[in-house]
């Protein structure tokens, strides 16, 4: 149970890369990192590495993320920074799965994430190692297996 709230956070700081991935309109560039703004090349900095690499559609979220980027408050451009960190840090294989388990939270219902939010909340106001007790007693998330077409 707390892995599955483990996860569920990193969902959430993930959400914003799964929430969007809407295909690319035609006529859409592919820009490359070096045809960014400065502006964006600052706000999207976190990513550059995996830039090029990117899908186009996902680019595309994140450059509309960077256009919204100025018109946040700090802190909320403290929380993006921060996630977009994350998310750059994590491997393909826990990016796939925290998009998976994105979308399969966003099918829970609305009053069940709330207690999952809660459950969270009181996961992360226990003391480090109570939290590192729970998840070395609890079991691992059961991972299904992509049927192969």
């Amino acid at each position: 149970m707390r892995r599955a709230i483990a996860l569920l956070v990193l969902c959430l700081a993930a959400g914003a890369a799964a929430a969007a991935d809407t295909p690319r309109a035609k006529g859409t560039p592919k820009l490359a990192w070096a045809q960014l703004t400065a502006q964006q090349q600052q706000v999207l900095a976190p990513l550059k590495g995996d830039w090029d690499n990117m899908e186009p559609q996902r680019r595309q979220k994140w450059l509309g993320i960077a256009k919204r980027y100025p018109k946040m408050k700090p802190e909320e451009q403290g929380r993006v920074q921060k996630r977009m960190q994350r998310w750059a840090n994590l491997s393909p294989e826990q990016r796939n799965l925290a998009r998976e388990n994105y979308k399969n939270i966003s099918r829970v219902p609305p009053e069940k994430r709330a207690t999952l939010r809660d459950q969270w909340a009181q996961y992360q106001a226990l003391p480090a190692p109570e939290r590192a007790k729970l998840e070395a007693s609890s079991p691992a998330p059961k991972r299904t297996k992509k049927k192969k077409p």
